[in-house]
Parts: structure tokens; sequence; C-alpha cells
């Protein structure tokens, strides 16, 4: 997840070379059914999560069951990494034909920056159900502490986006890094199809960084019902999270935050 690099390190007026250590970069190129999906720019490393992940928010595909094959091949003559995810859906899968309707290139700064026109920015989730499902603002402030513990590549880079699953009872379930919040997101979704996982129904997500319109609607389809942010959300995402009765909570540090919508699910105590 990084890479070293040689820096001049000044120190007041004192300067001396040294190797830094940065965050890893680098492009994927993911096809399915032999058309170009997108390319996008993530931390090289668990390309198939990211890829499951990234499909199902899409709506390309519901389980893991659609997915056929993967296959990882290299374009680049310099790739320290394979750089191509080739992917072949099975028969059942929601979108089987050519022609995809939300091709798009995606950058590891915002995933929705690539949509073609504002239609493709409707979310393609249906309002999460009312339950009992509840936390404690206390449960809630204890997250951001146990994310950063467990981001072993930003301790070292300070360069990378983090989300952090968690369960109902506040514990952590995974943590996955990359260069792009969304990318991270599509990681622990995908990951977590991986493992069987279908019912998020109890689950909180955390980010860091702020919360998009992106972020939202991938906490949506999954049926993520808290999403909790370190920074602030936009207006799209808090609109968005309001339609799909989904807990938005922003600037989530130390024992402060914001919750600005779905408010009911969390507790004084």
């Amino acid at each position: 997840m990084s890479r070293q690099v040689p820096v001049v390190r000044y120190r007041s007026t004192d300067c001396h070379q040294e190797v830094d250590l940065v965050a890893d970069e680098a492009p994927l190129q993911i096809d399915v059914n032999g058309e170009s999906l997108t390319l996008t720019m993530r931390t090289p490393g668990d390309d198939e999560p990211l890829a499951l992940g990234l499909l199902y928010c899409e709506g390309i595909i519901s389980h893991t069951a659609d997915v056929a094959e993967f296959s990882m091949e290299y374009i680049s003559k310099a790739g320290q990494a394979p750089d191509l995810l080739k992917i072949v859906l099975s028969s059942q899968a929601p979108l089987t034909r050519s022609g995809w309707e939300r091709r798009f290139p995606s950058t590891s700064s915002c995933g929705v920056c690539g949509k073609t026109d504002p239609d493709s920015l409707q979310c393609l989730a249906v309002p999460i159900a009312q339950s009992t499902f509840t936390m404690s603002a206390s449960a809630i402030y204890a997250l951001p502490t146990e994310m950063r513990s467990a981001q072993r590549a930003f301790n070292s880079t300070g360069g990378l986006h983090a989300a952090a699953l968690f369960n109902k009872s506040g514990a952590l379930i995974r943590v996955y890094e990359d260069i792009g919040r969304h990318n991270a997101v599509d990681k622990i979704i995908g990951s977590e199809l991986l493992n069987g996982v279908t019912d998020f129904s109890d689950r909180i997500l955390l980010i860091s960084g702020r919360a998009s319109f992106e972020i939202v609607q991938k906490a949506a389809v999954a049926g993520i019902p808290i999403l909790c942010a370190v920074s602030a959300p936009s207006s799209l995402a808090v609109r968005l999270a309001h339609d799909m009765n989904l807990t938005l909570v922003g600037f989530l540090r130390d024992e402060t935050m914001n919750i600005y919508t779905g408010t009911g699910r969390i507790t004084a105590r």
C-alpha cells in the first residue's frame, strides 16, 4: 500500500535527503463481459472485493453468484501490480447485455465524477426499512478510535482514506484503506459479499473524510442504516440520506457529532 520515494526534508534551514513512504496509487481497468466498464485509480490490492462492491453498488450484480469468473492481467509494461481485471457474469446477473448504461471513468477522489448525465445520479436503492436498531452516542464516539488504530498503512504514509464496518455492539468487523474513499467502501461491501454476508441491517459504516452523494448511495444500496463520517457531508448526501431513511452522522470527532438525518437510531445513553 506504500512506495518508497526520495525526498529532501527540511528542518528549519537544515535539509538532507531521505527516503519517504507515500501511498501507492495505480490504475485498474475493469472489463465486464469483454467490455470496458471503468478505469479507476486505486491502492493496489484487494481488487476482487473492490470490483464486487462496485458492481453491486451499481446494480450490475445482486450477489456473488452473478460473477462466473475473475481474471487479472497486465496491460502496462511498467505495472508493479496487475492492472486489468476481467469479469465474466453468469447468465442470471441483472445486467448481462452489452452497452453498459453506467460506463464511467473513475478517479481516486470521487467515484461519481464520471457519471455522464443527471439521471445517473438517481439512487439505485430503496429506502431502508424502519427497525428497532439503535446505538448510543457513547458507542458512536468510540468508533473513530477503533478505525484509526487499525489503519496500518495510514500510520506509515498519512495518505490513505479508510472505511470501517462495525456490528450493532460497536465491535470492528473489518477496515479497508485506499487512496479513494469510495474504493475503500467498495472493498468493504465486496469483502462482506465474498464472505456470504447479504444482510447489513445492523451494521454501521464509518469513513474518513467527508460524506458524498456516492458514499451515501453505496451505504443505501447495501442497506447499511447508519453512516458516519469524520468530516462534513455534502448537500446531496444529506438529501439522499433523508430520502433513503438512512442515519447520516458528520463531524464525528472526539465526543462531538452532527446527526443530519435519521436521528432516531442514535440515543443519548
